[in-house]
């Protein structure tokens, strides 16, 4: 069977729609993107916008089918889905009758017009979740692109306010940065909206976000293995300890954070102290003596690191005077300002020849000293002094990903952030802030993640335990952490971390019950192959790996309404726990949809079509793979993403006939959209084939051997691996029968039967 996997270019985006997509009406104007998509402009001087802006960077879109035409009154535009009927020479904001937009949602007429509220609106993000506190951070979620009236609008205009009060500017190429850069829009008082209506088809609509905002960029393999970070006053030493302690307990681990006391202050009893302050460039060489020295070895040791940054107060003479001097020249004495008896460069990142002078001055000398990676931890105002009501949260985002875009060519471009709004996901991975550390909050974090596909926002990572103490028994409960770990296994990101409070401890290995957190962490590395193929395929699709249960069953009332379960990836189904257990257990109340699913930490299948009630042991996550499904695992005792396994696991649910893949790529590879691989897993029947792999085998083994495991099985089998006897094993308790299959050259099919 061949591989079927879309084919997707790295995106050349061209902000200027097809001339057959567009239909002009005075000073209105209509852009046909989809037949379930129309742009809608309006313009008193007759301007309309044809750059990129901070939502929607693609208008070049193949030109769908529709009719337009006109009476003494009206313009029509029809497509197969939707019917527009504007006044002509109206205001469309005007009047709820000026422009409407028609169609049918399960049948029955659905009727918009500009302005029009939408009280089911599935809802998306939000900025942070600094504070949060059970469910306190829900009422501060922004609407989505999903709703079920069955259809959305994106108010890209820029009289409309995002969230944080900032605009959408446009965005332009620009010589001095050499990407796309802020432009004030066409015309400031336009309307610029884009209808989607999509009904409950939500996948598509997703998928179509994409194409005009851009895709969510595939991150480099390793975010996805284990993060340790805690915001301490690590010394260099400390480190080192940590790295060895990881190694010794043998945790898997892919990234080691360095919080924000790397750095000075400016303030020289803090230096004397060896306290860092919040906005700082050089190294605290109190605690970190040689920072070059330090990044070296955590390299050595096969971890990948970052800096946290909080750049909001500039460059201070005091603290970094070496590159205060170096950008100060380079900029002519423009941006200074003295203030406190000492002078700094203002921060002014809204500023192309700010940017250029820090970027080429401060950021790239510390990328060479061996920073993989930066974790932008201040951006909560907008930034004013010449730009009014831009965003520092969406404009720091997109200037250190196109900066690392551009300028660090051996790798993939990825930042850790807030969220800006909506575009935000072409700059992948959000650091969702500082939470209380309690089962509430808790409790609310897998409602969080899976809306936030709603925005193609797909890899939120929190703080795996939380992030500061309310409740002093809170504070290093081990069931806690250990169910906030188990939660983060079946996350984007999969991180430890907690703010710099003494008492509270994010060393796993210190807590009594490490051997259960050890399982959870190792399990996240088991099913790293799935995760990475669920990712890649969030890149094509523009369905991120966590999604509410809505995406599959849109009709069911239950998956709204069971909004702390989802589905990670195309076949998990994952249900949390998130409550203290009773007894050495937790009953969970789960809605299974349609089908049947096995659950993994009972061996038994669940029909669907109803709520159940299981109980779960403190070891015991809950989660489930549906019948059919054939899921790509790595064998047990992998340390690292970076691993490609010349031996592999297949875990393969019978009852049903099925599909799934392995997508593999070098892990870090710019140009992942063409250089990739892939194999298509099928099972029909009692034949489990593995497809001769297809696609660039770059940094990959040529032969590989498997272990499939047949779940669902009551008895004993023999099995034929292309025709040959092969050796197996039955596991009664585990219904498993386990087939292993030898070495076999990855060019070539493998069928199994059994």
């Amino acid at each position: 069977m061949a591989a079927v996997w879309p084919v997707a270019a790295m995106a050349e985006y061209d902000p200027v729609a097809a001339p057959g997509a567009v239909v002009e009406s005075g000073n209105a104007r209509f852009t046909v993107l989809t037949p379930e998509m129309i742009r809608v402009e309006y313009s008193d001087k007759g301007t309309f916008e044809d750059r990129a802006t901070f939502a929607v960077v693609n208008r070049r879109l193949e030109v769908p089918a529709y009719t337009s035409r006109q009476d003494d009154r009206y313009l029509y535009i029809d497509t197969d889905r939707l019917h527009l009927k504007y006044l002509k020479g109206s205001d469309p904001r005007a009047r709820s009758y000026n422009l409407t937009i028609s169609m049918e949602v399960d049948g029955l007429p659905v009727e918009w017009y500009p302005g029009k509220p939408d009280p089911m609106n599935l809802k998306g993000t939000t900025r942070t979740l600094d504070g949060a506190n059970g469910q306190s951070k829900r009422a501060e979620l922004e609407n989505g692109l999903l709703s079920r009236s069955g259809w959305a609008v994106i108010d890209d205009s820029f009289g409309f306010r995002r969230a944080d009060g900032s605009r959408s500017y446009a965005l332009a190429p620009d010589s001095t940065v050499g990407y796309d850069w802020l432009a004030e829009r066409a015309d400031p008082e336009a309307m610029d909206v884009y209808f989607l209506g999509y009904g409950h088809d939500y996948k598509k609509a997703l998928k179509d976000f994409t194409r005009v905002a851009g895709n969510i960029p595939l991150p480099p393999a390793y975010v996805f293995g284990y993060w340790y970070s805690k915001y301490q006053s690590y010394t260099a030493d400390e480190f080192r300890g940590l790295v060895k302690d990881l190694k010794n307990n043998n945790i898997p681990t892919d990234v080691l954070i360095i919080d924000m006391d790397w750095h000075w202050n400016g303030n020289k009893a803090s230096q004397s102290e060896g306290i860092g302050g919040w906005t700082g460039w050089s190294w605290n060489t109190n605690l970190i003596p040689d920072g070059r020295k330090l990044l070296s070895d955590i390299h050595r040791s096969g971890l990948r690191t970052a800096l946290n940054l909080h750049p909001a107060d500039g460059i201070d003479r005091k603290e970094s005077p070496e590159y205060f001097r170096d950008m100060n020249r380079l900029l002519g004495g423009k941006y200074v300002k003295a203030e406190n008896g000492s002078e700094h460069i203002e921060w002014v990142l809204d500023s192309a020849d700010f940017t250029k002078a820090f970027f080429d001055t401060v950021i790239r000398p510390k990328e060479k000293e061996g920073v993989d990676f930066w974790w932008l931890d201040w951006q909560q105002w907008l930034t004013s002094r010449y730009t009014p009501d831009l965003g520092q949260t969406f404009w720091c985002n997109h200037v250190f990903f196109n900066e690392m875009d551009k300028n660090r060519t051996d790798r993939r471009p990825m930042i850790y952030h807030r969220w800006g709004g909506l575009g935000s996901h072409r700059y992948q991975i959000g650091f969702s802030g500082d939470t209380h550390i309690n089962f509430p909050t808790l409790a609310f974090e897998p409602y969080f993640t899976a809306t936030a596909s709603n925005v193609g926002y797909g890899y939120w990572g929190h703080d795996l335990g939380g992030h500061q103490a309310m409740e002093a028994e809170m504070i290093n409960d081990p069931e806690l952490l250990l169910r906030w770990i188990q939660f983060g296994v079946f996350t984007p990101i999969f991180r430890t971390h907690a703010t710099a409070d003494p008492r509270i401890e994010r060393r796993i290995w210190k807590f009594d019950n490490f051997s259960d957190i050890l399982n959870a962490v190792n399990l996240r590395y088991r099913i790293f192959p799935y995760l990475y193929t669920m990712a890649r395929k969030s890149y094509d699709t523009g369905v991120s790996i966590v999604r509410p249960m809505y995406y599959e069953w849109p009709e069911a009332d239950e998956a709204y309404a069971y909004e702390n379960q989802y589905m990670f990836g195309d076949d998990i189904l994952v249900a949390p726990v998130v409550t203290p257990a009773v007894d050495g257990k937790n009953t969970q109340r789960i809605w299974f949809p349609e089908g049947q699913w096995w659950d993994v930490s009972h061996n038994t299948m669940v029909d669907g079509g109803a709520v159940r009630e299981i109980d779960f042991s403190l070891a015991e996550i809950p989660y489930f793979i549906r019948k059919g499904a054939l899921i790509p695992l790595n064998p047990e005792g992998v340390m690292s993403t970076a691993v490609h396994p010349e031996h592999m696991v297949i875990d393969v649910v019978a009852g049903a006939d099925g599909s799934g893949e392995l997508y593999e790529d070098q892990g870090d590879n710019r140009d992942y959209a063409e250089v990739y691989a892939t194999v298509a897993l099928s099972q029909r029947g009692r034949t489990v084939t593995i497809a001769p792999r297809e696609g660039n085998p770059s940094g990959l083994p040529s032969k590989r051997s498997y272990t499939v495991n047949i779940y669902n099985v009551d008895h004993d089998a023999k099995a034929k691996v292309n025709g040959k006897d092969a050796k197996t094993s039955f596991n009664a308790a585990g219904r498993c029968l386990a087939i292993e299959v030898p070495a076999t050259d990855c060019s070539k099919a493998i069928e199994i039967t059994y």
